[in-house]
């Protein structure tokens, strides 16, 4: 009878309650743990214990980061921040860690090697390059650097560089201020755009290839002149419309198309019916077609619910005040709407 009773004792399974449960296992774990680091700390401060290795990887380790969205314009949608060479510019950092010597760097679009030394990251701002073209901000701790994505940087080519009618072999051709004095001054710089830049974007909608002078000359580098706050004009105008259609900009895909923008001044004088001193010109002007009732075409009513958000962003952003011309006669290829930013309210119809 006893070996029967034996027997089934050893048939009985396990209770659950005999089973190390979780809880209690993370509960023993966690007081083996304090009881080995007071027994540590006897022998080795935890001064020296945070420092190795655990306080090298939290003082090290290169934080992530992104431009702040001040970086972006009043639209927060401008994607290029420009600059003159060497020139101090505001690039205001959201940094997600240790921001403890931290330096940066700048990458020229295209290439992987930094553009000159790593320099101190002191507040928000920063040194341009010192060369022409289209840079990304690198964050810099000792070997290590991690690019910071979302804004490019374009170093301009000052107007000073421009000889005569030339700049590097392009013709740009001569603005008014350069023969009259008191005329609109001409832009500070240019962009230099190599193939490689062409599809870098400007904002959310526009690109550099854009802004490029629609001329006849061939070869590389190429220049043009695009001002930031046209592109903050042109995206507000943009939300405005996209707002009609119940979303947000990147909810609402309103179809767009730049049938102008930058127009160096010897190209200008060659386009029918152009202003002499057009704000193209400078930059500073876009003819654009908006798909603004979503019907898939561009009409006269597209252009009118243009116009109409022109005015609303004017009224909302008196900064950024300018020029408004509805093209809609039959002069014209298509249907389009002239804006500009020039500081003065203008209007007129095409």
């Amino acid at each position: 009878m006893d070996s029967t009773l034996r027997d089934r004792r050893l048939e009985l399974p396990v209770e659950p309650s005999y089973r190390p449960k979780r809880p209690t296992l993370i509960v023993t774990l966690g007081l083996l743990i304090v009881a080995t680091l007071g027994a540590i700390q006897f022998s080795h401060p935890l001064a020296s214990l945070e420092i190795k290795p655990f306080g090298t990887y939290l003082t090290h380790a290169l934080p992530f980061a992104a431009p702040s969205a001040s970086a972006f314009g009043e639209s927060g949608g401008v994607l290029l921040k420009f600059a003159l060479p060497n020139q101090t510019v505001e690039y205001p950092l959201d940094v997600n860690g240790d921001p403890t010597s931290l330096g940066y760097a700048w990458i020229r679009n295209g290439d992987t090697a930094s553009a000159g030394a790593a320099r101190a990251l002191n507040g928000a701002k920063v040194q341009a390059p010192s060369r022409p073209g289209f840079y990304h901000l690198a964050l810099v701790r000792g070997s290590q650097h991690r690019l910071v994505e979302g804004l490019t940087v374009a170093v301009l080519v000052p107007f000073k560089d421009k000889e005569g009618e030339m700049l590097n072999g392009y013709r740009i051709g001569t603005y008014l201020a350069e023969r009259l004095a008191g005329e609109q001054e001409p832009p500070e710089g240019f962009l230099e755009v190599n193939p490689s830049d062409v599809d870098i974007p400007l904002s959310k909608h526009l690109k550099v290839s854009d802004f490029l002078n629609h001329d006849s000359q061939d070869g590389w580098p190429r220049y043009a002149a695009v001002s930031p706050r046209l592109l903050d004009k042109l995206e507000l105008v943009i939300a405005e419309i996209a707002r009609w259609h119940g979303g947000t900009v990147d909810e609402v895909h309103l179809a767009l198309d730049v049938h102008s923008g930058f127009r160096a001044p010897d190209h200008n004088r060659t386009i029918s019916r152009a202003a002499r001193d057009s704000q193209h010109q400078y930059g500073d002007a876009a003819d654009v077609a908006i798909d603004a009732d979503g019907d898939g075409k561009y009409t006269s009513i597209d252009s009118r619910m243009v116009g109409l958000a022109v005015e609303i962003v004017e009224l909302k952003h008196p900064d950024l005040v300018g020029g408004l011309g509805i093209y809609t006669s039959g002069h014209y290829r298509t249907t389009y709407v002239h804006i500009d930013a020039r500081g003065k309210r203008a209007r007129w119809r095409g």
